[in-house]
Order: structure tokens, then C-alpha cells, then sequence
């Protein structure tokens, strides 16, 4: 076999391949004979057809099976053989082929990029201090109060906001004259997402009571059912429940169940906040310190993999959006963004792997058992569970890879000088 390595850019490759004539004969004539032992064709009785006949008939399919088999392997081979280790897969641009003589063909691919790392300990941060206001904690208290609120039935009253309602809703389209399928919905009274004439015909509401409203619904409406259509609405309230809050006492605190008084449970709100503080600040260190080195560094970044991250931080991007509410210029705006964040990505990622591997840092079996322990409580679910969710997905040495990462951004702030 005949090979030739060409550079073409930074991280772009090209190999010049033959593919010797004796190889490809021989799978050909396999590949012909496969065909044969299958083929019917009107005459000849299964695998008696002459083998010019076979592959008059299906010459195109045999080509295709002869390229699919041989070149993949044949490339992958060589390639090791030449140790590179290409970034996806190769491109095949051109191919020759002929009976009786070698397979040429040419292919493109990319390699990761070969740099040199800059000195990347003791690297100079900030730190900050980290401190925690009764402001602070009272609003966490406010809102654990919140979370903790329940929803009573209450009689003899109409809605109020903030009222979870359970209502009955027919509709009937005003220019058809169809009418909607009757729903059973449940409703919080006042809410800001809800329609504005819903909130007023609601509040006040009595049980049993049924109410008639209409409503021009706007064209890029998000219910597409109802785009576009003036819909006349008819809401009968089934029941109330109103929102019951705890007082902010001692008995509050009990009630969460592993605290004596408001004081426990205070400090623990105190050193949760000190904690998530503390994980920020080194977090913002973190980024710093890899912002320096990379500022020290031009990588030649392969094109297939910025392509990859800059779509996957586009969806990202757009997941909270619909089309109709980003303008041209914002949406040419965040493709610039997008770009500049996935080649910045992808240059972090390869800092932190090069780092990695030269301080030798691997995530062993046990490490990677603790990971899946603390993802098993913070979802309160089975550890086996979370183990063999992991494995079926595929997603073990992914896991891993993230925990080396962590690691790594670890070992970079223990070594570096903080002031």
C-alpha cells in the first residue's frame, strides 16, 4: 500500500492512498459472489448465474459495497499505522477505481492541534472575601416560607388572587361556530402569564358560578389551536384552595424536621449561603486562572469540533426563544457570540486535557462511585438506579471525563497564588 501525508492548514490534513490491485480483486470477486448467491434473475437458478452477467446487472451496487468495505478499514489502518488520530471522520474528495488496479483515492481530515503549555502554576489571583447579610438569610427564610406554603379548601368565599382555582372551560370558536372540547383546568388566580380578561372574570368567582368572556387570540399565539381566533370562553368554577403560609417561628423550623428552634435553622441557612459563596468565588478564580493561560496560547483549533460546540451552544441560545422574537441583527448578534464562546470553549477544554495529562491526573473507580452517590441524593433516588441510568445511556466515560475536568480545575487553584 502507497500513502501520502499531506498538511493543509493547522489542524487540516490529506492522504494520498493506493490501495494495492491483488486487495481489491479479491474483495471484488467476494463481493461478486455474495451478489450472486442472491440474486435472482429470470433463467438461472440461485448462484448459477455467470458472474459477467452479475455484474453487468448490478455493477453500481457491487462499487459501493467494494468502497464501503475496503476503504474505511484500509484508512483507519493506515492512519494508525501513521500515528494520527484523526477528529471525526475522514473525507473521502476523490476516488479512482479501475478492475485489475489499485484503488486511489484521496481523503481529508483534522487532528487535534500540538501546543506547548505556559507556565500554569502559581498563577496570581484575587481572592474574594466572602461574607453573608441577615438580609440575605431572612430572604432565603422568605422564601423556604414560600416553598413550605400549602393550599387549602376554603367555603364560602369567592376567588381571590393567588386562589388556586379548579374550573371547567368550554370554547367556542365565533366564526365556525365550533365549539372546543370541554377541559378541566386548574388555574392560579391573578397570575401574570394568564390572560388578563381570564384574571378579571375570575377574581370574585363563587363556586358553581359560570362566567362568559371573549378573546381575539393573536396570530403567533403560542396555543396554535387558538391563533388567530376570536373564541368566546365560558369558565365555571368547581373549587377553591387558598394559600396557607407558616408564621416564621420556632414551630416553622420544627416542622422541616431536623431543627430544635428558628436559630438552627437560621444557621443553617448562614453556612449553606457561606458554601455556595465559597464554590462562586473559586469558580471565579478558576476562570481567571484559565483565562490567563489561554491568553498565552494561539491553538489552531479543528473546525468540526467548533462546529459541533457552536451548535450545541446555539440550541442553548434559542431554547427560551421563538423565531418571532429575535430580530435579524440580535440573531446575527448571537451567531457572533455563539462562535466566539464555542472556540473559546473548545480551547479551555483542550488546556484543561493537556494539563491533565501532564500532572498524570485520573479519576479512579472509587472517585467516580462518590460521584454517583451524590447524584443519587440530590435526586433521592436509588444509587443502583443512577448507576444503571448512566451505563444504559452510555454516558460512564463522559461522567468521567467532566470529573476529570473538575479535578483539574481544582488542581490548578490549589497551585495557584491567591492574594
Amino acid at each position: 500500500m502507497k500513502s501520502n501525508i499531506k498538511i493543509l492548514s493547522g489542524c487540516k490534513r490529506e492522504i494520498e492512498l493506493d490501495i494495492e490491485a491483488d486487495e481489491v480483486t479479491k474483495e471484488f470477486e467476494r463481493i461478486v459472489t455474495q451478489f450472486s448467491s442472491r440474486a435472482k434473475i429470470p433463467g438461472f437458478r440461485p448462484g448459477k448465474t455467470p458472474r459477467d452477467i452479475i455484474k453487468q446487472r448490478f455493477y453500481p451496487e457491487i462499487k459501493e459495497s467494494l468502497f464501503n468495505s475496503l476503504i474505511p478499514k484500509t484508512l483507519s489502518e493506515e492512519l494508525k499505522t501513521q500515528n494520527l488520530d484523526p477528529v471525526g471522520m475522514p473525507v473521502v474528495d476523490d476516488l479512482h477505481f479501475k478492475e485489475g488496479q489499485p484503488l486511489h483515492l484521496k481523503a481529508q481530515f483534522e487532528v487535534w492541534p500540538e501546543f506547548n503549555l505556559p507556565v500554569y502554576k502559581k498563577i496570581k489571583v484575587k481572592n474574594k472575601k466572602v461574607s453573608v447579610t441577615d438580609q440575605e438569610i431572612n430572604q432565603s427564610l422568605e422564601e423556604l416560607r414560600l416553598r413550605s406554603a400549602q393550599y387549602m379548601p376554603v367555603e364560602g368565599r369567592g376567588v381571590r388572587e393567588e386562589d388556586y382555582v379548579v374550573a371547567e372551560m368550554k370554547g367556542k370558536d365565533l366564526k365556525t361556530k365550533k365549539f372546543l372540547p370541554q377541559e378541566k383546568v386548574v388555574i392560579l388566580a391573578g397570575h401574570a402569564e394568564n390572560e388578563e380578561l381570564l384574571n378579571k372574570k375570575l377574581i370574585g368567582s363563587m363556586p358553581g358560578e359560570e362566567k362568559k368572556f371573549t378573546l381575539d387570540y393573536d396570530e403567533n399565539h403560542q396555543n396554535k389551536k387558538l391563533a388567530g381566533k376570536k373564541i368566546e370562553h365560558s369558565l365555571k368554577v368547581i373549587s377553591i384552595k387558598e394559600k396557607k403560609i407558616s408564621a416564621l417561628d420556632d414551630e416553622f423550623a420544627k416542622e422541616l424536621g431536623e431543627f430544635e428552634n428558628l436559630k438552627d435553622l437560621k444557621e443553617k441557612i448562614k453556612k449553606e449561603i457561606i458554601s455556595s459563596k465559597e464554590k462562586a468565588t473559586k469558580q471565579d478564580m478558576a476562570e481567571e486562572i484559565i483565562k490567563k493561560i489561554s491568553n498565552k496560547l494561539s491553538i489552531g483549533l479543528p473546525e468540526v469540533l467548533v462546529e459541533q460546540e457552536y451548535m450545541a451552544i446555539m440550541r442553548r441560545l434559542l431554547s427560551s426563544r421563538t423565531q418571532q422574537d429575535i430580530k435579524k441583527e440580535d440573531l446575527e448578534q448571537l451567531k457572533s457570540e455563539g462562535k466566539k464562546k464555542a472556540e473559546q470553549s473548545l480551547k479551555n477544554h483542550l488546556i484543561l486535557k493537556k494539563i491533565a495529562e501532564k500532572e498524570n491526573l485520573k479519576v479512579s473507580d472509587q472517585e467516580m462511585h462518590e460521584h454517583f452517590k451524590e447524584i443519587a441524593k440530590a435526586n433521592n433516588l436509588p444509587l443502583a438506579q443512577i448507576v444503571d441510568s448512566v451505563n444504559k445511556e452510555g454516558k460512564r466515560e463522559e461522567l468521567r471525563s467532566s470529573i476529570l475536568f473538575n479535578k483539574t480545575v481544582d488542581f490548578l487553584v490549589e497551585h495557584a497564588i491567591i492574594e
